[in-house]
């Protein structure tokens, strides 16, 4: 498996850091299963840092938008921060950008939670 998912807190959103590749296979499977395990915890404010994901392929890109969809339904948000070049350039392709939150620094990306984060919080 050439995925490391890990996960922190920071003033109520989980971030996960995601380093490698976001590939069809384990690779999915386990960011899939990682999600769904938040959500199922409760965690409904979910940042993901993609800064050091070094390949992406379609499966991925389905994974990441199946993730922004299941989060709302639940009554979360997942917003991304650190989305490189090539990904952004693979969802601006697929008109899919705007179905994401994106920004460009973990604090602008935390400060975006504040309110529904702090009540989740409470």
């Amino acid at each position: 498996m050439n995925l490391i998912i890990n996960s922190r807190e920071k003033r109520g959103v989980i971030i996960l850091e995601l380093n490698g590749k976001v590939v069809s296979g384990e690779e999915c499977e386990s960011f899939r299963h990682k999600i769904k395990e938040l959500l199922a915890s409760r965690q409904m404010s979910i940042l993901l840092n993609l800064g050091e994901v070094t390949r992406i392929d379609s499966t991925g890109i389905g994974a990441l938008v199946e993730s922004v969809i299941l989060t709302a339904k639940e009554g979360g948000r997942l917003k991304l921060f650190r989305v490189p070049r090539l990904i952004r350039n693979i969802l601006s392709t697929h008109r899919l950008l705007q179905a994401f939150d994106i920004y460009e620094t973990e604090e602008e990306a935390v400060a975006s939670f504040a309110p529904e984060a702090q009540r989740a919080a409470n």
